[in-house]
């Protein structure tokens, strides 16, 4: 018994020699902060841009909204269009079309929004000419001309990469870690890999304008609108028709909006306007006669128009009456570079292209001009980021 004990009490002193000997246990990880992106800066106020493109020179500028600073970047000769999906700035000559990283982007988690800059800078090119862009954490997509969108991986276009997962036919906007497809097959539901989960259930024809909203995703029909939105996992379709007696050539094409708002407006031809509520499913034609550009701020705020002689209009969108305008451009708008009206959570920006300036404009008093940038260049193509 006596020699078991002894080399008991020997094993248990080596295992506390063994114990006290050892390195002390590694400090835990600190934890990753909620809304942290590596490289970026988050900012407690929208980092609001406006990427600008010279159609005759190619000279491409991004104005920051808060410094007033200008970032001067590589020409891209022969630019044509320019789209954004929020962060990334596309424009497009001739056959591709040059990614721009304009390093500021907000992240929206419904009940809280997180805002973040990082560097502007070139982040590659795409085969087509892209018309439109949308974006999810996960995919890019671009509908190019052709009738085709081409979806890039998200996260290796945040590493300054266009990396191309696929290219569906039709327009595809990312809703609800999907993807709503508008094409002459009309609309359906597919996953990021572009396979079909569901119908829309309503029938679309002539799809043609999308836009994503808060309540869903909007695609412009020859009868009217069609809402495709999702709960718990279903999606659902249900159609918005113009009112009696309807459009003839005059129906809605393209949509603008404020981001993310439920009131979307285009151009009805000779005759106005058309408004679309989304909340309430009503379109509204107001009777502005023929309109150069048109956006709308928000449900109940004021629509604005800018006509052909230079003059920035507001209406009340659901009377109809005008309530202010303001000149802007005392030689009218240039042929060939019709301006647009882009709108966030307190201004408006309007391009002057004929006066190589962008207007911002206070909509919510009587249109004042807040501030004036004069620029280098000629701004025949302006998106908004940051929003």
């Amino acid at each position: 018994m006596r020699p078991q004990r002894t080399l008991a009490l020997a094993a248990a002193a080596g295992l506390l020699l063994t114990a006290c000997g050892s390195s002390p246990p590694a400090e835990p990880a600190p934890a990753v902060p909620h809304g942290y992106v590596e490289g970026a800066e988050e900012t407690a106020e929208p980092q609001s841009r406006l990427v600008i493109a010279d159609a005759r020179t190619g000279a491409v500028r991004v104005l920051d909204l808060l410094t007033g600073t200008v970032t001067r970047l590589d020409d891209v000769a022969g630019v044509r269009d320019i789209s954004t999906d929020g962060r990334f700035a596309y424009l497009a000559a001739g056959g591709s079309t040059q990614v721009i990283d304009s390093g500021a982007w907000m992240v929206d988690h419904g009940d809280h929004v997180h805002y973040y800059r990082a560097a502007i800078r070139p982040a590659g090119a795409v085969d087509g000419h892209v018309v439109a862009a949308h974006a999810d954490s996960a995919v890019a997509a671009l509908a190019v001309e052709g009738g085709k969108t081409v979806l890039l991986d998200r996260a290796a276009q945040e590493d300054g990469k266009a990396t191309r997962r696929t290219v569906l036919d039709g327009v595809a906007v990312p809703y609800a870690q999907h993807l709503v497809v508008a094409s002459a097959d009309g609309v359906t539901v597919r996953n990021r890999d572009g396979r079909r989960v569901a119908n829309a259930g309503e029938p679309c024809r002539e799809p043609s304008g999308t836009a994503p909203t808060r309540r869903g995703v909007v695609v412009g029909c020859a009868d009217g609108a069609l809402l495709l939105s999702e709960d718990d996992g279903r999606f659902t379709g249900a159609k918005i028709p113009y009112p009696d007696p309807g459009p003839s050539t005059e129906r809605a094409r393209e949509f603008t909006s404020r981001p993310g708002s439920a009131t979307l407006t285009a151009s009805a031809g000779e005759r106005g306007v058309w408004v679309l509520d989304v909340a309430e499913r009503t379109w509204r034609l107001v009777g502005t006669g023929p309109v150069v550009a048109v956006n709308a701020v928000v449900e109940g705020g004021p629509l604005l128009t800018l006509t052909a002689d230079g003059v920035l209009h507001a209406y009340d969108a659901a009377t109809g009456q005008r309530t202010a305008s303001r000149p802007l451009m005392a030689g009218g708008v240039p042929d060939g570079e019709p301006p647009v009206i882009l709108v966030d959570t307190s201004r408006a920006y309007v391009n002057d292209p004929g006066g190589r300036r962008v207007y911002e404009v206070d909509y919510n008093d009587r249109l004042r001009i807040a501030r004036t940038f004069d620029l280098d260049v000629t701004p025949s193509h302006v998106v908004e980021t940051g929003r």
